[in-house]
């Protein structure tokens, strides 16, 4: 099927997933020092939740997950703010022009480091998503543990190219835009959302802007632009596990 969507024709049949599935098993990636999701059947008393085991005729599981640690998820600034604002409001539209490019972090001290040079290098056209690969690109990424690794991040000052670049959907195949221990200063965060207090929010911040992490982009998914179906769960909290879609222009 095609489909015209801001005056681009797009195939509909042709979808490229660049999530990461959420699972109960040893292959789900894990960051932020949580265990790994849960999924099980309900129980009551005699009663199990699961068609398997003889006494119900539907599968009934309950699932318990942390978005931010458990897999590709989609945030808005409420995930930095005093007071409470939900993905599900602040993101209202769905389809979007985006690029895609490819960066290898740069060794800055103990740390890689996304740096402003290479997106300004690679950026050169305006887009309303911008979609970060990262290198290496190993496939382990769909299942690697973060916690205490240290990994690859984005400076502050590449943030805030991004943000005068009028990006409003920032998507990265990493754990968080910032550094692991930071001491809570969530520069990338910020800047990326110009949130200048986050206790009192400026009435500039970038209230429709989102950060889409843990993605992931297979080699065989080359640079250039794509129509980006942004897709979430309708949670009223700061982030949902969400499903970003690729169409070939």
């Amino acid at each position: 099927m095609i489909a015209k969507i801001n005056n681009f024709e797009i195939d509909l049949s042709k979808s490229i997933d660049i999530s990461i599935p959420l699972t109960n098993t040893d292959e789900n990636p894990i960051a932020w020092y949580i265990e790994k999701p849960v999924i099980e059947p309900v129980v009551f008393g005699d009663w199990i939740g699961k068609v398997s085991k003889g006494k119900s005729s539907t599968n009934f599981n309950n699932i318990f997950f942390n978005p931010h640690g458990h897999g590709t998820h989609t945030e808005c600034l409420g995930h930095i703010t005093n007071d409470f604002y939900s993905i599900n409001q602040s993101l209202k539209q769905f389809f979007f022009f985006a690029k895609l490019i490819t960066v290898e972090p740069k060794k800055i001290g103990d740390d890689l480091v996304i740096t402003k040079d290479q997106i300004v290098n690679l950026l050169t056209e305006k887009t309303e998503a911008l979609i970060i690969r990262t290198l290496p690109n190993q496939l382990d990424k769909k299942s690697r543990k973060y916690s205490n690794t240290n990994p690859p991040y984005l400076s502050e000052e590449a943030a805030v190219f991004i943000r005068e670049s009028e990006i409003q959907h920032l998507l990265i195949d990493l754990p968080s835009v910032d550094k692991e221990h930071d001491e809570g200063k969530l520069l990338a965060h910020k800047a990326f959302w110009n949130i200048k207090n986050t206790h009192i929010v400026n009435p500039d911040a970038r209230f429709n802007a989102t950060i889409t992490e843990m993605i992931y982009v297979s080699d065989e998914i080359e640079d250039g632009n794509y129509i980006l179906n942004l897709q979430i769960a309708s949670f009223e909290n700061d982030a949902s596990p969400s499903k970003p879609i690729l169409y070939k222009i």
